[in-house]
């Protein structure tokens, strides 16, 4: 074993590059990351940015004596990481590759974890070549039966009908009321009501499995080492129990890249197969499934609409609403498949200001 980094020279703690708006909250991070370096072979001097995701949460990476760390910085006054800590021990139970945590101070929301690489599956993936990511996607594929196969009742919230109500009045609150302007009443509330409740329905009619809630490329990593087969699973810590069909939705109408509907398919009939197979909750039938999980990924892009909307014009994250044409496209591409969702598709070109879309619209945007 090496020996231990020495301790950064006078001034080390000032974190080049990385900045904070409270000098307190500052102070308390560099007396914590002092006082487990030295357990940890961590040299504190070399603290920089990591990334930062949608919420309050933001990481940092520091370098070690056994390769670099992650250090997680949740205000506790804004972020909780006991849904984190919990998912994690689920996830890693369950055979997935995530994150240990290391190191936890709990009161201060400072926490110490694995660096599982620098890459994600988006910055890989082929965006002009869709079949040539059919492997990289069984990868995720089968990070996500793992996970699901783990499942058991009452360990995870519930992702019940309040939970899922509350998730779509983010579109009306957010991106049609702050976004668009647009306020609904009367009849087209009354529309728009019938629909959300039509779309729970449907939702609530799949069997429950152990849910991600964000199983997507840019929240899955390409592992450091060639010796590591798994993808690393990342931002989970909003883990629920609910529809089997909600994850591969996630995964394949991507909230930041969009597929062609030939590659789609392909891979969600190759994970409804091994899905079966493992004995998962999955409809028998094929078409009745990807049904299912059309209707649930029509509630998480009206969902995420709103939180973009949210995060641009409450949080000052603008790059997130940049993405909105893609959402209306996934919402107006299904709305259109089912005749019980005509009025929604109508409410939505009203607002929109464009013509009716034919067909799927998976298309790049």
């Amino acid at each position: 074993m090496s020996d231990p980094l020495s301790s950064p020279a006078p001034g080390a703690g000032a974190s080049p590059g990385v900045t904070w708006s409270d000098p307190e909250r500052e102070r308390a991070f560099h007396a914590w990351l002092g006082g487990i370096a030295g357990a940890h072979g961590l040299d504190p001097a070399t603290v920089r940015p990591a990334s930062a995701d949608a919420s309050f949460r933001r990481y940092l990476r520091v370098d070690g004596r056994e390769g670099s760390r992650i250090v997680m910085d949740a205000p506790p006054d804004k972020e909780d990481c006991r849904p984190f800590v919990k998912v994690a021990g689920l996830m890693a139970d369950a055979g997935l590759h995530v994150p240990r945590i290391l190191a936890w101070d709990e009161p201060q929301g400072f926490m110490l974890l694995d660096d599982l690489g620098r890459q994600t599956m988006i910055e890989v993936v082929e965006r002009q070549q869709p079949s040539a990511n059919q492997p990289l996607y069984l990868r995720a594929v089968d990070a996500l039966i793992a996970w699901q196969l783990a499942s058991r009742p009452g360990v995870l919230p519930a992702y019940d009908e309040a939970l899922l109500a509350r998730e779509l009045s983010l579109f009306p609150d957010w991106y049609l009321a702050r976004h668009r302007g647009v306020t609904l009443e009367g009849k087209r509330r009354e529309t728009l009501d019938a629909m959300f409740r039509l779309i729970v329905q449907r939702n609530l009619a799949s069997p429950t499995v152990y849910v991600h809630r964000d199983f997507m490329p840019r929240n899955l990593m390409m592992p450091a080492s060639p010796a590591e087969p798994r993808l690393g699973v990342l931002d989970f810590q909003d883990a629920v129990h609910g529809p089997v069909t909600y994850d591969i939705a996630s995964l394949m109408r991507d909230a930041f890249l969009s597929w062609d509907e030939e590659f789609v398919l392909d891979i969600t009939v190759r994970y409804w197969e091994k899905a079966l197979k493992a004995g998962l909750p999955v409809d028998p039938d094929f078409g009745e499934f990807y049904r299912a999980v059309e209707w649930m990924g029509l509630q998480r892009h009206l969902k995420v609409a709103g939180i973009f909307a949210r995060l641009t014009l409450r949080d000052g994250k603008p790059k997130y609403l940049a993405d909105a044409p893609r959402f209306i496209a996934y919402i107006r591409a299904t709305a259109g498949r089912y005749r019980e969702l005509a009025p929604l598709l109508q409410l939505i070109d009203e607002i929109e200001g464009a013509q009716g879309v034919s067909g799927y619209a998976f298309g790049r945007i």
